[in-house]
């Protein structure tokens, strides 16, 4: 549309016209009131910590930064509802008064940072540096470029980022977590028990009768926000992407055999692996003396003896043709046959023989195996320049004022009308919607949008397009009984047997910790035991996590069960240990350095949230809402 109206404002009556245009437009402000509009930005501040303000502009910037992070990582698009929603908002005005705070901070202390160690401190910022390990100034501007500032304002921003680093070392330095804490959590960790369990599967409730008319109603009556319907929504969808536009017939097998030249080792099998070994000699006269005894009789391995090397010393591993650094030492060594040993190879490191001890044939499927695949990915790369000519046909008719099933039809895209969806994709008996393009991202967009609203079709991963308009909206409502029947009395009858069984399970565990044996109760029961070893608090022995909760919530010799999806665990706890905390252990190491971290946390933490108690944080609400573009 842009477009249409830079063409239309080339000619003298196109100009006349977009005159006359915005002049209207300039009387409907003038008329209507443009204050409004910029009456959140005649601030100066978003807020203020101490009286210190952060600006508007340093609330943009920081908030677009964010935003654009989470967008890349997320690989979709966020709207500023949405991002207001995650709640980015808050956590960047939060991020922005915490190092406001310590810039207030820093300067009534006065710390300070010479000029000299600012710009020592760039010139060594890996980021800054090319792949010689020199200072790039060319990534340097690019670093400029990306954060929008100049390069004072970086070397400013990189002052007061100093500055904050120093009260945050001043803070924590020292700052341990005490050994008796680090030991805890450790034996916690490392404690381990061994278990003989059984399963009370369903049936072993016995026989459930169904429920009254009166016992189903109050069941219902006390869970009744749980059978809620959610919200549906009606909506058309059009879908025109390369996968849906491609066309593998159209791809030769000259074309589709090209490509499996190309990618067939590192895609459809493994290559020729070998056992290399090497000898490498100071010169080509030790080398040419020690291949002539070799040929004369003498063994590799002697001849490495001969010399002091060790098979560490001479083995090159399995590798593979790329795997191996020096090429001449990959070609001589993969021109040989099995057991066999080289000529005197020219390698980088200096003259050497070469042995194959093992050879690992590839592994490679043949390109019929997979043609097909191939002629579909070189089809569907060929078809992204035509989902990309289609969505232009389309946006153009939809502008032209068509609908977007009209819109479809003109380039042979039939719509897709889907009566009822919920947020989740199920449709209104519970069954997931199948055969959406970028199904979670269409979703998210559908439910942010509403009847009538134009919008801007969704991109997909295969360089596609997917647009969509809600026609109607079913609002959340309560559902009746009569509705759920059905639904409710079988969650009724599950009630019914998780409380027999728990039941069931009290009384096992009472007779456990009386001194009757888990043998006797599974006789009893015709059921069988089962033993699991090596039980940490993490998992093991194959058992559900509730499981393994509950066993470490029962004492070392105690009795206990726990609900799972296949009815109820029964369980004695057979051994308890814990081993010995030692402190050079690596695993016990990296407990203190991870709980070190989360108390120095806690202290800067700490620390800011007194700073701000103590110099005051004023925000405004208008200029953050403006700043925000809400």
């Amino acid at each position: 549309m842009l477009d249409r109206m830079r063409a239309a404002t080339q000619g003298f009556i196109g100009r006349a016209i977009m005159t006359i245009v915005l002049g209207l437009i300039v009387v409907a402000f003038a008329v209507f009131g443009i204050g409004d509009v910029f009456r959140g930005f005649g601030s100066n501040k978003i807020a203020s910590v101490g009286g210190a303000p952060i600006a508007p502009d340093d609330f943009r910037n920081a908030y677009q930064a964010i935003m654009q992070q989470y967008q890349r990582q997320a690989k979709t698009g966020l709207t500023n509802a949405q991002a207001h929603a995650m709640g980015l908002d808050v956590q960047t005005l939060g991020r922005l008064i915490a190092d406001k705070a310590l810039d207030v901070q820093a300067h009534s202390l006065g710390l300070a940072i010479s000029d000299e160690t600012i710009a020592d401190a760039i010139r060594n910022d890996p980021r800054l540096k090319d792949a010689s390990g020199a200072f790039s100034a060319d990534r340097f501007e690019g670093v400029l470029r990306d954060a929008g500032l100049s390069e004072r304002g970086f070397i400013a921003e990189q002052r007061n980022t100093d500055l904050r680093q120093q009260i945050g070392v001043s803070l924590v330095n020292g700052v341990t977590a005490p050994k008796a804490l680090v030991e805890a959590l450790a034996r916690f960790d490392t404690q381990s028990r061994n278990v003989d369990y059984l399963t009370l599967p369903p049936a072993a409730a016995g026989d459930i009768a169904p429920p009254t008319p009166d016992a189903l109603q109050s069941f219902f009556d006390a869970r009744k926000e749980s059978y809620r319907a959610p919200e549906y929504r009606a909506v058309n969808i059009l879908a025109v992407t390369p996968t849906s536009l491609a066309k593998p017939g159209e791809v030769t097998d000259e074309d589709a055999r090209a490509l499996y030249d190309k990618v067939k080792d590192a895609r459809f099998g493994a290559p020729e692996k070998r056992k290399l070994q090497q000898i490498v000699f100071p010169n080509e006269a030790e080398a040419n003396e020690a291949l002539a005894k070799i040929k004369a009789g003498t063994s590799f391995d002697d001849i490495a003896k001969a010399r002091n090397l060790t098979d560490k010393d001479i083995d090159l591993g399995d590798v593979t043709r790329l795997g191996v650094f020096d090429k001449a030492i990959a070609d001589a060594g993969f021109a040989l046959a099995p057991d066999s040993v080289s000529d005197v190879v020219k390698g980088q490191f200096g003259p050497a023989i070469i042995r194959v001890t093992q050879i690992t044939p590839a592994n490679l499927k043949p390109y019929d195996e997979v043609a097909a695949q191939l002629k579909q990915e070189i089809a569907v790369e060929r078809a992204a320049n035509d989902a990309l000519n289609v969505h232009d046909k389309i946006e153009d008719a939809r502008v032209s004022g068509k609908s977007l099933g009209e819109a479809g039809k003109t380039v042979g895209v039939e719509e897709r009308a889907i009566a009822a969806i919920d947020a989740n994709g199920l449709d209104k008996n519970g069954v997931a919607v199948e055969g959406l393009d970028e199904k979670a991202a269409l979703l998210h967009a559908i439910f942010a949008s509403d009847v009538g609203v134009d919008d801007q079709p969704l991109a997909t991963k295969d360089r596609g397009f997917v647009w969509f308009e809600v026609t109607k909206v079913e609002p959340p409502r309560a559902r009746s009984l009569d509705e759920v029947k059905d639904q409710a009395t079988k969650q009724w009858r599950d009630d019914q047997v998780a409380k027999a069984l728990s039941a069931k399970s009290a009384d096992m565990v009472q007779k456990l910790n009386a001194g009757a044996t888990l043998a006797s109760l599974a006789e009893a029961e015709k059921l069988e035991t089962k033993s699991a070893t090596d039980i940490h608090r993490r998992g093991g022995g194959g058992l559900d996590e509730s499981v393994v909760a509950a066993i470490f919530n029962t004492s070392s010799a105690g009795a206990g069960s726990a609900a799972t999806p296949a009815g109820r665990v029964v369980f004695k706890v057979t051994a308890d240990s814990t081993p010995p905390i030692d402190p050079a252990d690596p695993k016990v190491k990296a407990l203190q350095s991870s709980v070190n971290e989360g108390l120095t946390d806690d202290l800067v933490s700490q620390y800011i949230a007194e700073l701000q108690r103590q110099l005051g944080v004023v925000i405004n609400d208008n200029a953050l809402q403006a700043a925000e573009g809400s």
